[in-house]
């Protein structure tokens, strides 16, 4: 499943100066949330746009577009709406719904310039790993498994590692690129370390005390970093098909 040293680490941000923050000290991927909105809580447009104008061209940029219904119509219209900020990457969730091929199948059929799609499904709403399929005939460049309830724990209190290992072996072998997040802590870096994912996804282990609605924290965001990366530069992010060599 790959050496785990190439793990890239995700900081979620809510403004500029998290962004600067986040890269400095070590993100590779900076990704625009609003964790006071939900699991997914998108940013503004104009901050979203602000954050991919203050980040290096190289440095990838991800957005949410929110917590919104698995359906069609409102998860195509959002991530329109999103790619026109330029950001290389709108994550959309996959909450429980009946329309979840479909939306897929639609999502993968809109023009969204540079920006590819990525699927977020959720370890605490038994997420079917069977969609992944249909995320590689749509065209995404990856998958996520978060959680929806930041309050029920984190991911790995609701799946075992060997589910997990199923997840990244699954999104692997359809060429997409595999991330884990939810919840995540400095002791979990380790043994998530071990299953070799293509990213690794922060907030709350990155602010002040812990608390994803705080601001980042220089001193915590270094030491995710350093356990993650055992190292303090960054690594550009080469997409889906360096990450499956």
């Amino acid at each position: 499943m790959g050496n785990p040293r190439h793990i890239r680490f995700l900081a979620s941000v809510r403004n500029e100066d998290e962004a600067r923050l986040a890269l400095a000290e070590g993100a590779d991927i900076i990704d625009c949330k609003e964790p006071a909105s939900g699991a997914l809580g998108a940013l503004p447009l104009e901050v979203v746009a602000a954050v991919r104008r203050a980040i290096p061209a190289q440095i990838p940029v991800s957005a949410t577009v929110g917590d919104l219904p698995c359906e069609a119509a409102a998860l195509c219209g959002a991530a329109q709406t999103m790619a026109g900020t330029g950001v290389d990457y709108v994550k959309v969730g996959l909450f429980p719904g009946t329309e979840a091929k479909a939306a897929i199948a639609e999502l993968g059929r809109l023009d969204l310039g540079r920006s590819r799609l990525v699927a977020v499904m959720f370890a605490d709403l038994e997420p079917d790993f069977s969609l992944i399929a249909n995320m590689t005939a749509a065209g995404f460049a990856g998958v996520l498994l978060d959680t929806a309830g930041k309050s029920s724990g984190a991911i790995v209190e609701h799946m075992t590692h060997g589910q997990m290992a199923q997840f990244v072996a699954m999104v692997r072998a359809n060429a997409l690129f595999a991330g884990l997040a939810g919840s995540l802590r400095l002791e979990h870096i380790a043994p998530l370390r071990m299953l070799a994912p293509d990213i690794l996804g922060f907030r709350g282990a990155l602010c002040t005390g812990s608390q994803r609605q705080g601001a980042l924290d220089v001193i915590s965001t270094r030491a995710v970093a350093r356990a993650l990366k055992g190292r303090a530069e960054t690594q550009q992010f080469a997409g889906p098909e360096a990450l499956a060599s």
